[in-house]
């Protein structure tokens, strides 16, 4: 994660949390077009990369006593097999590729996003609406092809009273469309937030540069601040990817057993 301060012509500070965020062309300075590689595809090329590299070339040389690169691909096969199995049911296991593939990139893009000068793919709402999408029109489809007009029953509350159930049913329908925008801007803004909080401590950092007096308070308290919240990011990493994982199979349970 890039980051910079700089001192303004009146020897104060100067910095700018969002600039980490700027989608940037890979070769070049200039404007950045619909195929422009950009650094946002380097990052993406990155976690895909990694992705592929785990769970493909690390269980590629399977062992009955498994090495380090196997044994992490089998604990985050397992841990997202029976997030399935658990939350949307065993007929959802058909969908289990997708879900782990799904899962395996949001946390490799989150974690690369924390390396030094790297940029956090997740934390564009272009990139997490993709994915929002995709799970929102892969649960649909599921949903009408294997129900029929019958998937529309989750939508119509039968538990509740009579008078109720029109007025309940709209509030899902409305729910059900807001599920991509809740989806996708939950990722990314927490993946945002505090990436920019990181930022402005960072900005912090060389005050002892600046000014002795209050550097000498100031740079290591936000030292600390950053290794605090560089620390809570990196759980953030895993817990964003896990929430949109479950999320996701939350709707697929809802669209494999729309009956409430």
């Amino acid at each position: 994660m890039a980051t910079e301060a700089q001192g303004s012509e009146g020897g104060g500070l100067v910095f700018h949390p969002m600039d980490q965020f700027m989608v940037k062309p890979l070769f070049g300075d200039g404007a950045v077009g619909m195929f422009t590689l950009t650094n946002v595809t380097l990052w993406m090329v990155l976690a895909v990369a990694a992705t592929f590299a785990l769970l493909v070339l690390g269980t590629s040389k399977r062992e009955i006593v498994p090495g380090r690169t196997q044994s992490v691909a089998e604990l985050a096969y397992d841990f997202i097999r029976k997030m399935v199995e658990d939350v949307a049911g065993k007929d959802a296991l058909p969908f289990f590729p997708y879900i782990m593939t799904l899962f395996m990139f949001i946390v490799f893009a989150n974690f690369l996003g924390l390396l030094p000068m790297a940029f956090t793919t997740t934390s564009h709402i272009a990139v997490t609406a993709v994915l929002a999408m995709l799970v929102f029109v892969t649960v649909t489809v599921v949903g009408f092809v294997r129900h029929g007009v019958g998937f529309l029953s989750l939508f119509w509350v039968s538990s509740a009273p009579l008078p109720l159930r029109p007025v309940l049913a709209l509030i899902e329908v409305i729910s059900y469309f807001v599920r991509p925008v809740s989806h996708s801007i939950r990722l990314a803004g927490n993946m945002m937030a505090g990436h920019a909080v990181v930022k402005v401590f960072a900005a912090f950092a060389p005050m002892i540069a600046l000014s002795l007096g209050v550097g000498i308070l100031v740079t290591p308290l936000s030292i600390l601040a950053i290794t605090a919240i560089y620390a809570l990011e990196v759980l953030v990493a895993f817990i964003q990817a896990y929430v949109f994982t479950i999320l996701t199979c939350v709707y697929l349970r809802d669209a494999l057993h729309p009956h409430h």
